[in-house]
């Protein structure tokens, strides 16, 4: 389809040196789009450049204040000349429960997940906007985000943070063009392999050169980085004009649409409701069917 050929387009791919980040710019580049690969890591960046070759730049710059994000789209504009696809990636983890988690682990996690997903958005939203052509903003969330998950407090704020910022701007930026969604993935990385159920699969697959077995790929939705970017070049093709404020699952053999917070149950009492009438009618009324918390946990076939 020619309006999934990105020919021309140049995109900004956060924290792209490795893992998920990498194989979009890869992806991206494939494509026909020019690629600004960023990173903290110098070898990293001068890796990833290396393997993509010509269609890449690189920035070696950690993700979260305005300097940053203004160097990002200078780099763009300076190399090829304009900006089209952005695509917020970077991200950090501090993983620990509730009473044992610092200000800094919080701080740290919000302000390259979050503060950094709005300083890039800004930035590119402003360039985009100067130049009248429109855009593709890619936010990356997290199942985290959609459901909470166990010792992740700051990230899955965060997360949680982003999906709204792409509702939000979906709605300032629809009358420049500018497409704004959030990309739920789920892929086998290292954080992955941290889940003691998909650890032995993963370890396994890489192992034997194997594909991930059906139950893990379509149950779990989970599969390699390259299953995900299918989604990334098609949300920042032309053939994706009309695909705006939305969140998006892919992994594996998986394609999702998550659905908006909206409310479940309702019911009306005259005068309002007391402390004492919402206790009589929580559990026969709006809390007789409470909703689920926390990723569910993987459920491998039995031996």
């Amino acid at each position: 389809m020619d309006d999934m050929i990105l020919t021309g387009k140049v995109a900004i791919v956060t924290g792209s040196g490795r893992g998920l980040g990498l194989a979009y710019a890869e992806a991206l580049a494939a494509a026909g789009a020019k690629v600004v690969v960023n990173d903290v890591d110098p070898a990293a960046v001068e890796a990833a450049v290396a393997e993509i070759g010509d269609a890449a730049t690189g920035v070696v710059a950690a993700v979260g204040d305005t300097a940053s994000a203004d160097q990002l789209v200078a780099a763009a504009v300076e190399r090829f000349g304009r900006l089209d696809i952005l695509v917020t990636n970077a991200g950090i983890l501090r993983d620990k429960v509730l009473w044992k988690m610092s200000d800094d682990d919080f701080d740290d996690v919000i302000r390259v997940h979050l503060r950094g997903t709005f300083t890039c958005a800004r930035a590119a939203a402003v360039r985009m906007r100067e130049q009248g052509e429109g855009g593709r903003i890619i936010l990356i969330s997290s199942p985290a985000g959609q459901r909470g998950n166990f010792g992740q407090t700051n990230y899955a704020a965060a997360k949680a943070g982003i999906a709204a910022m792409a509702r939000t701007w979906a709605l300032e930026l629809a009358r420049g063009g500018i497409t704004v969604n959030a990309v739920v993935p789920v892929a086998a990385t290292e954080m992955t392999r941290t889940i003691p159920a998909f650890a032995p699969v993963i370890d396994e697959a890489e192992r034997t050169g194997q594909p991930f077995p059906a139950w893990l790929r379509r149950d779990e939705g989970l599969g390699t980085v390259e299953d995900v970017t299918g989604l990334i070049v098609h949300l920042a093709s032309d053939a994706a004009k009309d695909i705006t404020g939305q969140a998006i699952g892919i992994g594996g053999d998986r394609l999702a649409l998550w659905s908006h917070p909206t409310e479940k149950a309702v019911a009306f009492a005259d005068g309002g409701w007391s402390a004492a009438a919402i206790a009589e009618s929580w559990a026969s009324g709006v809390g007789s069917d409470p909703e689920t918390y926390g990723i569910p946990a993987p459920k491998p076939p039995a031996a």
